[in-house]
């Protein structure tokens, strides 16, 4: 999937800056889409080139000016052929994994280290999903919710991110204890 299919997705609720866009992938698009900041941006010039956005500069006063994007017809007509077409299977590309992968023979200690930070972030993350799906709710429940909502499409993709970081959590706790169980029984089996 390129960068553009995510940003057009985010541009259905409406006009937005790229710094509005910035946000809103680092606070809810980040669950399964990552860019940074700079890629949104020559992205964002990229599709305005290819007439796929519109975007207005709006003066403001003590401040610099503001660009505003949106889609056009032909950014409209993309998505739609993008949400059409059959997703490409997940692909798992995880630097950790591949250093647990090779744990029985490397350095231990970090690799541990490096599975108690993953999990802290993936806790930092579950938190402000949880936060993010609270917000959404408001007083109403889940049914209800979806039942109601006008756009029920980021909840969903909101659930997956609290999903995919509460198995990232129940992963990690399993790693660490089995790093720690080892580490353990090794010890007592090298005492003379």
């Amino acid at each position: 999937m390129a960068l553009r299919n995510a940003v057009m997705a985010a541009l259905i609720e409406g006009e937005a800056s790229g710094y509005d866009l910035a946000k809103d992938f680092d606070a809810s698009v980040a669950n399964y889409w990552m860019a940074t900041p700079q890629q949104l941006y020559r992205e964002l010039d990229r599709m305005a080139e290819e007439g796929l956005i519109h975007t207005r500069v709006v003066e403001q006063e003590r401040r610099p000016n503001k660009r505003l994007h949106s889609l056009t017809p032909a950014g409209w007509e993309a998505l739609r052929a993008f949400t059409a077409r059959t997703p490409k299977p997940t692909a798992i590309r995880d630097e950790l994994l591949v250093q647990v992968r090779a744990i029985d023979v490397c350095d231990t200690a970090s690799i541990r280290a490096s599975v108690a930070d993953s999990k802290l972030r993936a806790e930092a993350k579950l938190a402000r999903y949880e936060r993010g799906r609270a917000a959404m709710l408001g007083d109403r429940n889940e049914q209800t919710y979806l039942l109601e909502a006008e756009a029920v499409g980021p909840y969903l993709t909101l659930l997956r991110g609290i999903a995919f970081e509460r198995e990232n959590i129940r992963w990690a706790d399993l790693a660490l204890a089995t790093i720690d169980r080892r580490e353990t029984t090794r010890h007592r089996c090298d005492s003379p």
